[in-house]
Formats: C-alpha cells, structure tokens, sequence
C-alpha cells in the first residue's frame, strides 16, 4: 500500500506514481499479494515430477542391477519399470496436464490396459489382459462418464463423444472375441451393452440438446 501526500489518498495496488497526479507514492505498508501464487504451485509440482523421474531411474537400476547379478528374474525389473513409468505418467499428464477430468480418465485407463497387456505377455501370456481388463476398462471409463455427467449436469451433453468412442471400443472387443484374440466374451458383451444403452439413453432423454452436441461434432 501507497499514499500520494498531494492528493490524500492511499493506493492499494503496487503502482509507484499516484493515478490522479502522477506524484510518486510513498511505501506505507507492504502491499500483500491478493491472488494465490499459481507459478509457485506449478514449480513445486514439477519439481516433484522430476524428483520422481531421477528416483524411478535410480531405482530401475537397482532392480537391473540385482537381476544380472542374483537369480531374482528379468520379470521383476520389467513389471518395475512398467509401474514406475505409469507412476510417472500419472504425474505429468494426471497432476500437471490440462485437461480435463473424462480426457485423463480415458487416457491413463488405456495407457493402464496397454501396459497390463505388455504385463500379461511378459509373463507368457494367459489372456487375462484382453478377456477382462480391456472390458473392466471400458465399463470403468463408463461409470467414470456418468459421474462426470450429475457433476457436469448444466454441461452434460459434450461428453457425447466419450460415450462414442467407448461403444467403439466395445465393439472392438467384439470383434476380438469373433477372432479368438478374447476367448472369454461375457465381460466384452456386457461392456459393450453398458455402453450403448448409456449412449442411447444420454440421446433419448437429452432430446434437442443431444442431438445438436451431435450435429455441431459432426457437422451435419
């Protein structure tokens, strides 16, 4: 805070000449900071993001370097490093990213099925990957789109398009079951059902809006 001794007044901001005479103010007090300090908050957090990194490197290390030199298996140091980067991939785009909730939800959910499906065939692969937690996958994506939606309800039909490209992976799953990529397909039929019954429904009852979220995406 400053005052101009001509005009009377006190300044509140951090200007150093006063704004009706131009006469240099004079320091009463030290102007506190109104706003929170988002730059402060950012760096910490991308402090944080690095001191993750060089601890997940380090630690990678040991696990390669206590694999070559005992009889604890390769498997460990690959698991360990998958679970490091998803840590670090949680980080940057979860904690750090700008977008928003559903985008980062479906992205780390297929970064985590991608990475489970490495898993599942680093071990010799039994399938699980692809006959549960690609399905478990996509109805967790759908159940996060709903509570989106009742938290979003004045904004509820732009997530439209995420309910989209969940069916299209359902039926993605379908068509894995039909070439034997997915040998159990109840988990893949339920996802997919899941899907297109929130879709229909989210088209149904939201009426003109949904159908103009529809044709604004799509240009029609």
């Amino acid at each position: 805070m400053s005052k101009c001794r001509q005009c009377k007044i006190e300044v509140l901001d951090e200007a150093e000449r006063c704004p009706l005479c131009g006469t240099v103010l004079e320091p009463t007090i030290e102007v506190e900071n109104m706003y929170p300090d988002i730059r402060v908050r950012s760096r910490k957090l991308v402090f944080i993001s690095r001191l993750y990194l060089f601890l997940a490197v380090v630690t990678e290390i040991v696990l390669v370097n206590v694999c070559m030199l005992s009889e604890v298996q390769s498997l460990v140091c690959i698991i360990g490093g998958l679970v490091l980067l998803f840590g670090y991939i949680v980080i940057r785009y979860a904690i750090l990213g700008t977008s928003g909730y559903i985008a980062k939800t479906i992205v780390l959910t297929i970064i985590a099925v991608i990475m489970l499906v490495a898993v599942d065939f680093t071990v010799g692969y039994n399938g699980w990957s692809v006959n549960y937690v690609f399905p478990s996958g996509i109805l967790l994506i759908d159940v996060g789109i709903v509570v989106c939606m009742f938290i979003n309800i004045k904004n509820w039909q732009s997530y439209l398009m995420p309910q989209i490209f969940m069916v299209i992976c359902g039926v993605v799953a379908i068509l894995l079951s039909l070439v034997q990529i997915i040998t159990d397909s109840m988990l893949s039929v339920i996802a997919l059902d899941v899907s297109v019954i929130l879709l229909l429904g989210t088209v149904i009852i939201g009426g003109r809006r949904a159908r103009v979220e529809l044709k604004r995406r799509f240009h029609i």
